[in-house]
């Protein structure tokens, strides 16, 4: 085991990407009726896909999603806030 901290570094075009796909996987959600939010957050901290439907396509959409990724960029932009 190691003692040094992993750092991770994501380039503002896959940030841009990850961006896109969450507000597509989003908007299917709403469209099929679920509360997007919560279905995320399942989604996220389970990586369960089930949580997200397959409507548009948005179950493997979000699968492109890295979660480690996704997180960093979610904690970042509302640290921003």
């Amino acid at each position: 085991m190691t003692d040094k901290t992993i750092q991770f570094t994501i380039s503002d075009e896959h940030e841009k990407e990850m961006r896109e796909i969450l507000v597509s996987v989003y908007n299917s959600l709403v469209e099929k009726g679920y509360n997007p939010t919560s279905q995320l957050v399942g989604y996220i901290l389970s990586e369960d896909p089930t949580y997200i439907t397959t409507h548009n396509n948005a179950r493997s959409l979000i699968r492109k999603i890295d979660r480690d990724e996704l997180l960093q960029v979610l904690l970042k932009s509302y640290l921003k806030s």
